[in-house]
């Protein structure tokens, strides 16, 4: 039981449980889609409310970065609000240093060796969080960053307890020529397979990154492409 104690260092059988401590604080996290379409990067958050008096709106799950770059986290809030600072830091600095828009590539490197410092030193402990990075620089990207600072590009993922069930729609649906339209009703689609009768469109956040920049959807927006009207 030393071996998760204080500091991270490995066990005799060469695990880190403070970071799979972490990852199972993420697996319980509500829901987020990302994916790339042909036009850019579709977002999808599950806004879980815990207790029926918490106001819905004061619920923020996907999070502008920069113009072009969009973030959502899943597991604890508060570690994913100090992720999102660190990103919206590197973002900033980025710009005043070399005048010109951080690529998506460089903010998720620098944002998972920030990650990665916390699995290594005492007195410190991994993020509860793992982080969705989506943008559009040179092409439409998406990334996603779990609690021991390691990333993954993806072309579609789902994070968060309905993992699982989202996935399996995803890998049997996506096409990478799909339109911003048809990627925001999969993933909806992908929802509506985990929450199943608990799916509301009230509880859904939504937003894009195309060349334009960052946008969240409004939810009447949202209830017309679900009802086909565009």
């Amino acid at each position: 039981m030393g071996y998760d104690r204080v500091v991270t260092v490995f066990s005799p059988d060469g695990r880190l449980f403070q970071v799979q401590y972490a990852m199972e604080a993420v697996k319980r996290g509500a829901t987020v889609i990302g994916l790339k379409t042909k036009d850019g990067v579709a977002m999808l958050a599950d806004k879980k409310v815990l207790h029926s008096l918490i106001k819905i709106r004061s619920i923020e799950k996907i999070y502008e970065v920069d113009k072009h770059i969009a973030a959502a986290t899943i597991g604890l809030v508060a570690d994913g609000r100090k992720l999102i600072e660190q990103t919206r830091i590197v973002s900033q600095r980025h710009r005043l240093v070399y005048d010109e828009p951080v690529s998506v590539k460089q903010l998720v490197h620098d944002t998972s060796s920030y990650m990665q410092m916390f699995t290594q030193y005492g007195g410190l402990r991994p993020f509860g969080v793992t982080i969705l990075i989506g943008g559009y620089d040179t092409e439409p990207r998406v990334y996603e960053i779990d609690p021991s600072g390691t990333p993954t590009e993806w072309s579609a993922t789902a994070i968060g307890e309905g993992r699982a069930e989202a996935m399996k729609v995803l890998e049997a649906k996506y096409d990478e020529n799909i339109s911003m339209k048809e990627g925001f009703l999969l993933g909806i689609e992908a929802l509506k397979t985990f929450l199943k009768d608990k799916f509301s469109l009230n509880r859904i956040e939504v937003a894009e990154v195309t060349k334009k920049g960052f946008r969240k959807l409004p939810l009447k927006e949202l209830e017309g492409m679900v009802n086909g009207k565009d």
